[in-house]
């Protein structure tokens, strides 16, 4: 799967690693890219078909799939951070953050599948698709959902030659991270992994230290986890 010449469709690209991805598939030559989002109008990068697209509402995204019939690398990168909590956080908020990463990237899937044979589907995860936060709840559960997500349909579209890539990160530099005074990682250099991950067919792409590193904690125990999570983050 190469980026130069492919028509590439991304979510949520009007801004943060959005807008980087349309920036770099422009870079490396792809020769369409469909940059959507609920507000097409602040798409504000020349070159690209700006293109209406809510993942949380079906017909969008079927809409979507008839305008942009010749895509072969979907890029799923919507997302929210609502910072709800799953005991105390308001329930409606936890079913935004669920509707978004987890049906929102699904209905995206169903839709353009069957025009993704020996293409590529790239869903955006992070390194909390395995680590639980105080404070993200329904981040963590949803992005965790996500993942199981992208590993049933790496399966399910194994019969039409269709790479399934996950995309796991920490923090990166963009304005849902702003609040963050942590190490965080240029937008440019996630970018240039996960488009790098899908040029090498890879499953899986660990972009940043922080997800490697999770990553590497998963056969501890939770206990253990947590505390060097805890750990890391204060040193």
């Amino acid at each position: 799967m190469q980026i130069n010449g492919a028509h590439v469709l991304v979510t949520g690209a009007n801004r943060g690693l959005g807008r980087q991805f349309v920036l770099s598939l422009l870079e490396r030559g792809a020769g369409k890219v469909y940059a959507t989002a609920r507000r097409p109008d602040l798409i504000d990068v020349p070159g690209v078909i700006p293109l209406r697209l809510d993942v949380t509402d079906p017909a969008s995204v079927a809409a979507a799939a008839l305008a942009a019939p010749d895509v072969k690398i979907v890029i799923n990168n919507a997302g929210i951070a609502t910072g709800a909590n799953l005991v105390t956080g308001d329930l409606d908020t936890i079913r935004r953050e669920m509707d978004t990463h987890f049906y929102g990237t699904l209905h995206v899937v169903r839709a353009f599948a069957p025009q993704l044979a020996d293409g590529a589907i790239l869903n955006v995860l992070s390194a909390l698709s395995w680590l639980a936060n105080d404070g993200a709840g329904a981040y963590h559960a949803a992005k965790a959902a996500e993942w199981a997500l992208t590993n049933n349909v790496r399966l399910e579209l194994a019969g039409q030659r269709t790479l399934v890539t996950g995309l796991h990160l920490g923090a990166a530099d963009t304005d849902m991270m702003a609040w963050y005074t942590g190490d965080k990682s240029a937008p440019e250099v996630i970018v240039a992994e996960a488009l790098d991950g899908i040029e090498e067919h890879r499953s899986e792409v660990l972009a940043d230290d922080w997800s490697r590193q999770v990553k590497a904690w998963l056969s501890d125990d939770p206990s253990v986890i947590y505390r060097k999570a805890s750990e890391a983050l204060t040193t």
